[in-house]
C-alpha cells in the first residue's frame, strides 16, 4: 500500500510531472475534533486518492489523531464507506468513532427471546 507521498510522487511522474489534487472536506467525530482542536478539516489529495490515501495524509497532519483513525469508521456522501473507496472532487468524509454501551440489565439471550 502507497503512503500518500508516495502516491503523489507516483502520480507526478505518471502524468508528466503535473500533479492533479481532489480536495474533499472532512467532518471529524467529536473524540478526533477534540484532538484536533476543529471539526472540519478541507484536504488536497492526489487524483485517484481513496479513504486509505486521506487517513494516511491526516495521520500527517494532525498526528493527534493518527491513532484514532484506525478504528474510525468513513462515511462519505452519507454511506459506510470501504477503505479503498476512490474520493472525488468536494466529496465530504465523515469519520466517526464507534461507541459502545447500552444497558447491563438484560443479557443477550434475554433481549432475543422478545424477538422469537
Amino acid at each position: 500500500m502507497l503512503t500518500a507521498c508516495a502516491a503523489a510522487r507516483h502520480l507526478i511522474s505518471a502524468y508528466g510531472g503535473t500533479l492533479r489534487t481532489v480536495h474533499v472536506h472532512v467532518r471529524l467525530g467529536a473524540g478526533l475534533a477534540t484532538e484536533a482542536g476543529t471539526r472540519r478539516l478541507s484536504v488536497a489529495l492526489p487524483n485517484g486518492a481513496t479513504v486509505d490515501t486521506l487517513l494516511d495524509r491526516l495521520a500527517e497532519l494532525e498526528p493527534g489523531i493518527a491513532a484514532g483513525l484506525g478504528a474510525a469508521l468513513p462515511v462519505v456522501r452519507g454511506t459506510h464507506a470501504r477503505r479503498e473507496q476512490a474520493l472525488s472532487e468536494g466529496d465530504e468524509v465523515a469519520l466517526l468513532i464507534p461507541v459502545a454501551g447500552g444497558s447491563a440489565r438484560r443479557t443477550q439471550r434475554e433481549r432475543r427471546q422478545q424477538w422469537q
